[in-house]
């Protein structure tokens, strides 16, 4: 463990490469924030100080940190072996994971687990396999993929090229995937017969899209469009990455409509937030169009592949989800989401939007015009939200609450509060 007086701060400065985060002003800038310990929905920095981990570590984190259950099975699998190859190996954590995760849809439908590493691999993982699908599959026309605007993947190339947030994809379109960009259920409809003809899949954020502000889907779209899906032999990818493992209030988003997709994309509260894992779960016909000789094989892998780590961590998380009946208990936890963000009264409060636990209260001019990107709105709202001991991330000015399903009705509430006290301070 690194001595106290180490200056980790500088070493960090120095030497580390941020993500989205320029570094121009970094260097330049304040106090940095090095965040040491955790516990429950809590963060402690170097100096102690507690913060209420607004945003569950980007999205990650389910049950809490240093939650004793997973961290014991963490402790236990350490005992035994930390990874193996799963090149032509398999192992008891990777294969227990697989049953449990197909266990949550009906026999016969998603029945096959391939693993990677995160959110954006999963993601990549399914459109490589949806397009050597329709190869093996006599429709090797049908190369291109329908995505939706304001979208976002991932950020590897492949998922990059189906994202629809410019500031991340335009400068990387042409080097990924062909794809066309609807904007809603009725763009889907007017697309061009030959158009839907050359698409292998549609892929979409189930209920809710996250980057794209916090915006939630009409009630009732997601089992429309696979309805459409199966009229037009289309595949249909659900991007689960930020909604699954009951943000939304069911395990899974796509579960609130009854919809199974053909291809479903997992990572971040899949290991409860303690480590990097991914699973894009699919069906028996298409795992199937990969049998045969050795051109028929998937050639796509990570050396992470199923760590066995991470599974046992996942294990462990689904098992607390049963045993504490965590889905039972968060509807008193998401109407105090509500409210704590309603009551946040200011001129500068445009809109919140929720779905679940997940949220986002968006800031705008008392005219209802956006702010100018100069006067960064909500990076300066969440900075002075840490002085409140709330710790969250915004998207533009959109301030994103995704508390750990763990936090309880008077944690949301204090979190809601300091929020609300950085927005009179800075508006």
């Amino acid at each position: 463990m690194t001595e106290p007086g180490d200056n980790w701060s500088a070493w960090d400065r120095q030497h580390c490469w941020h993500p989205f985060t320029q570094h121009a002003e970094w260097a330049s800038g304040g106090e940095e924030l090095i965040l040491v310990k955790g516990e429950g929905p809590w963060l402690f920095d170097a100096d102690g100080k507690r913060y209420f981990d607004g945003n569950s570590s980007i999205w990650t984190n389910i049950h809490g940190h240093r939650h004793p259950r997973i961290d014991a099975a963490l402790r236990a699998q350490l005992d035994e072996v930390a990874h193996t190859s799963f090149l032509g190996f398999g192992n008891p954590r990777a294969a227990e994971l697989a049953k449990r995760l197909t266990d949550f849809f009906p026999s016969g439908s998603l029945e096959r687990v391939f693993f990677s590493d995160d959110g954006s691999t999963a993601v990549e993982v399914a459109v490589k396999m949806a397009i050597q699908f329709r190869q093996q599959s006599g429709e090797p026309e049908r190369t291109g993929f329908i995505a939706f605007e304001n979208a976002y993947h991932g950020d590897t190339m492949g998922a990059a090229s189906l994202g629809g947030v410019s500031v991340f994809f335009d400068r990387f379109r042409s080097f990924g995937f062909p794809a066309t960009r609807v904007a809603s259920l009725a763009d889907l409809h007017s697309l061009p017969a030959e158009e839907v003809g050359r698409a292998a899949a549609i892929v979409l954020e189930p209920l809710i899209q996250g980057v794209n502000e916090m915006r939630p889907w009409p009630a009732g779209q997601l089992a429309e469009i696979r309805s459409w899906c199966d009229e037009q032999g289309v595949h249909l990818i659900l991007d689960e990455v930020m909604t699954g493992f009951g943000r939304t209030g069911t395990m899974f988003a796509c579960q609130q409509e009854e919809v199974i997709p053909d291809f479903l994309c997992l990572a971040k509260g899949l290991t409860g937030g303690y480590l990097p894992l991914a699973a894009t779960l699919t069906t028996g016909p298409v795992f199937d169009a990969f049998l045969g000789g050795r051109d028929r094989t998937l050639h796509y892998g990570h050396s992470y592949t199923a760590n066995q780590l991470g599974c046992a961590a996942a294990l462990a998380s689904l098992r607390v989800f049963k045993e504490d009946r965590v889905l039972e208990k968060l509807p008193p936890r998401v109407e105090a989401l509500t409210q704590g963000l309603k009551a946040i009264a200011h001129p500068c409060v445009h809109e919140v939007r929720q779905c679940g636990l997940i949220a986002g209260l968006e800031l705008r001019l008392e005219s209802g015009e956006r702010f100018s990107g100069e006067q960064r709105m909500g990076e300066r709202v969440c900075v002075a939200a840490r002085a409140h001991g709330l710790l969250t991330r915004p998207i533009k000015d959109t301030i994103v609450m995704m508390p750990p399903l763990c936090s309880t009705e008077e944690e949301i509430a204090e979190a809601c509060a300091a929020l609300g006290r950085a927005v009179k301070e800075v508006g």
